[in-house]
């Protein structure tokens, strides 16, 4: 006899991996993104150029945007938007993932420009991406889609020994405003330099007090150094950690969203920049991390909501509620 729907649930709700604390897809769905999460609003953060509409209301910095092509007759006018540029990033507006993105470190002309990893593309091959991003081919809707030319950040040099190629980035998941769990991106060889863990990538958790690396995972596999560059992960200190925690807590306060995955990118130059938000970021944070998100989330629910009115306050509650050490 088939179990009733009543039993699967208890039988969910009281597993082993609920009570240690950790969040599954399901109950992330159900209980967090379907009621917090209203489906209007998710073309806010769908679409990578509403998302620096956002930021820019409220004063939020972000990469700056060289070109954006809607059409297929605008493909001519890519090599216009990267006349003279040394390097850029070409993105799906409506991707997910990092598909689609293809980052250009090194024009050697007008018609050979180098991905990280060396391999040469010309504006052909560029041409042909961009009316792939256009047909909708990495869209998360599967819909048509626009494709935008935005500049490569300069990533801080704290990073260099590991790192591979690609641009590191870090990942902050807020609810109701509260800053509640974070990791750092690393790209690798087998991501091709892109800082995404389903790629290859390498994700650390850091400890939300004080900003510093903690464990270190690529594949769901715990590791202790960078497969490419045979450095330690832990004890890093995150530059402009309070900065970091400060944009995740404002995006929180000015959006409609209540839980919500935050992706930051850290430029030698220009510090944090704002790369793009989630509605429905991964799980695998909680791997990182060694800690789960329920136990979290469930303390912020039942917080004073008087004591975490403001985003100082919000900053305050996860430093003192979430610190690893």
């Amino acid at each position: 006899m088939l179990p009733t729907s009543s039993s699967v649930f208890e039988r969910l709700w009281f597993s082993p991996l609920r009570r240690a604390g950790i969040l599954g897809i399901n109950s992330r769905n159900i209980e967090y993104i379907f009621p917090g999460n209203p489906r209007e609003l998710f073309p806010q953060v769908d679409n990578k150029l509403k998302t620096k509409e956002i930021a820019r209301s409220i004063d939020i910095p972000f990469p700056e945007t060289y070109g954006v092509i809607r059409f297929q007759n605008e493909v001519k006018q890519l090599p216009e938007m990267i006349a003279g540029k040394d390097s850029f990033v070409l993105k799906p507006v409506g991707g997910s993932g990092g598909s689609g993105i293809v980052v250009i470190s090194d024009v050697k002309s007008e018609n050979d420009y180098r991905k990280p990893s060396g391999k040469r593309l010309s504006i052909g091959d560029l041409d042909y991406h961009v009316h792939n991003i256009l047909s909708g081919m990495f869209s998360i809707s599967g819909q048509s889609d626009v494709a935008f030319v935005e500049e490569t950040v300069t990533f801080d040099p704290v990073f260099d020994e590991i790192t591979y190629l690609g641009v590191p980035d870090l990942r902050v998941i807020i609810y109701r405003g509260v800053p509640i769990m974070a990791m750092l991106r690393l790209p690798s060889k087998a991501s091709d330099g892109k800082a995404n863990l389903h790629k290859g990538g390498l994700g650390v958790g850091i400890d939300i007090a004080t900003g510093k690396t903690l464990e270190g995972i690529q594949y769901n596999r715990y590791v202790e150094v960078h497969p490419d560059t045979d450095k330690a992960l832990r004890d890093r200190t995150i530059p402009h950690w309070p900065k970091i925690l400060g944009i995740a807590a404002k995006l929180g306060d000015h959006t409609d969203f209540a839980y919500l995955g935050i992706d930051i990118v850290l430029d030698q130059e220009k510090g944090p920049l704002l790369l793009e938000m989630n509605a429905r970021p991964g799980l695998s944070i909680q791997i990182a991390n060694k800690a789960g998100l329920l136990t979290r989330l469930e303390k912020v629910d039942a917080a004073n909501p008087r004591d975490i009115k403001t985003a100082s306050d919000k900053i305050e509650f996860a430093r003192s509620s979430f610190a690893t050490g």
